[in-house]
């Protein structure tokens, strides 16, 4: 592939789409032996000191931190409860943190073993705390994405499932955001998994994860890490739309101003500030110009649309500056490929036909890299699909899906 066409493709498999708004978690679970099967933990100690919330990042991964119920926009229609919950994980920097998100419980009694568990990956949001999936509210800045991806969601809840998604590192909580960064996201979807079991006894030990966009990236994140953590075992994964292909070459491509470098230039502040957060090694703001800080100030303090807003006030000459040491962005960027996500478990990958922000060569791409080393790997191509259109298109086979992992199926893998 030539130095153009691979730029094109990186460009426009980066871009994913999403947004987002809440209330920190404030109640402490009650322990487990005061749990009953049908009773989820959720209140004590509120207001825990300064030392004791200190002490609280020596706990174990996926420690259940606080939990409360939630009847925002954020909380699932169909589910008997939502709650808000903060857990401990490790973050890009192997650094333990704080992490937020929601865990939506299904009606009914569970089944034998508990209740099937999905871990949701969410799509783009930007890198401020307004943008964290568990604060949205109907007239949120996140939630004309948000609330389309919960209506998806929602369907997995009424099936039976828990719902359990994180916000991700630094969204809503203490630190910046690592966006697109493999190892935090995956680890704060297996540890909220975690978690939701300590919230309640009747979440099975099993879980799927599933992402959009940006969470597609992070579900192959997970993919590609262990299956088996603190008495949960992943069984699969389900990508859909993923970003993160060709990600080092996005920063040359809007500075040399190639086809579709403009819509390219509001991805650039989730991208240069979560690399940011990632690394020492790469200043973000040394890199554009001033006439371009405002765009890196939008994505320090507001959402998607607030830094589109910005983004169209700029042309892609105007964006780096001309001495820009593209070298560290770079590497990092490199390394954090999605084409470097090689699962461990039975994968499924799913495309848009019109989807202009993660376009279907670059997933063609990512799959036959997949294909030469992973285990199963299945791909569906949805026609006609825009980039959002492939959540809510992708449902009935995604479910039977994952519906067959729990069953104890391995899927044939159709796309090799």
């Amino acid at each position: 592939m030539s130095t153009r066409s691979w730029a094109a493709v990186a460009a426009a498999a980066l871009l994913t789409t999403g947004l987002a708004s809440a209330p920190s978690a404030t109640a402490a679970p009650a322990t487990a032996a005061s749990r009953t099967a049908s009773t989820p933990a959720t209140v004590s100690t509120p207001h825990a000191s300064r030392s004791a919330r200190h002490g609280e990042l020596r706990k174990p991964r996926g420690t259940l931190l606080r939990a409360r119920p939630l009847r925002t926009a954020a909380a699932l229609p169909s589910a008997r409860a939502t709650y808000l919950v903060e857990y401990v994980s490790v973050g890009a920097r192997d650094q333990k943190i704080r992490v937020t998100g929601t865990v939506s419980l299904p009606e009914g009694k569970a089944p034998r073993g508990g209740w099937r568990v999905l871990s949701w990956a969410h799509g783009t949001t930007g890198t401020a705390d307004p943008c964290a999936p568990s604060r949205d509210t109907v007239d949120g800045p996140a939630h004309d994405y948000l609330g389309r991806v919960d209506q998806t969601l929602d369907r997995w809840s009424r099936a039976g499932y828990v719902v359990a998604k994180t916000d991700y590192e630094g969204l809503g909580t203490p630190g910046d955001h690592p966006y697109i960064n493999g190892p935090s996201a995956a680890r704060t979807l297996a540890d909220i998994v975690v978690a939701a079991r300590q919230l309640s006894s009747q979440v099975g030990r099993q879980w799927v994860v599933s992402g959009h966009s940006q969470g597609g990236h992070a579900a192959l994140a997970a993919a590609a890490g262990p299956r088996r953590h603190r008495g949960t075992e992943l069984l699969g994964a389900v990508s859909l739309a993923p970003g993160g292909v060709g990600l080092s070459q996005t920063a040359p491509y809007i500075k040399n101003n190639l086809p579709g470098a403009q819509a390219a230039i509001s991805f650039l502040p989730p991208l240069l500030l979560g690399a940011a957060a990632a690394t020492d090694t790469v200043d973000a703001d040394a890199l554009v110009t001033d006439a371009a800080q405002p765009l890196l100030d939008a994505g320090r303090t507001g959402c998607m649309d607030a830094i589109r807003e910005v983004a169209d006030t700029l042309t892609p000459a105007q964006v780096f500056e001309p001495d820009a040491d593209f070298g560290p962005l770079t590497a990092y960027l490199d390394s954090q490929d999605a084409v470097r996500l090689i699962p461990r478990v039975p994968t499924f990958v799913a495309a848009g036909t019109a989807d202009v922000l993660v376009a279907k060569p670059g997933v063609d791409y990512l799959v036959s890299v997949l294909c030469g080393s992973a285990p199963p790997i299945d791909y569906s191509v949805y026609q006609g699909a825009d980039h959002r259109a492939v959540i809510d298109e992708s449902y009935a086979e995604t479910r039977a899906y994952a519906d067959a992992l729990f069953r104890g199926r391995t899927p044939a893998g159709s796309a090799c």
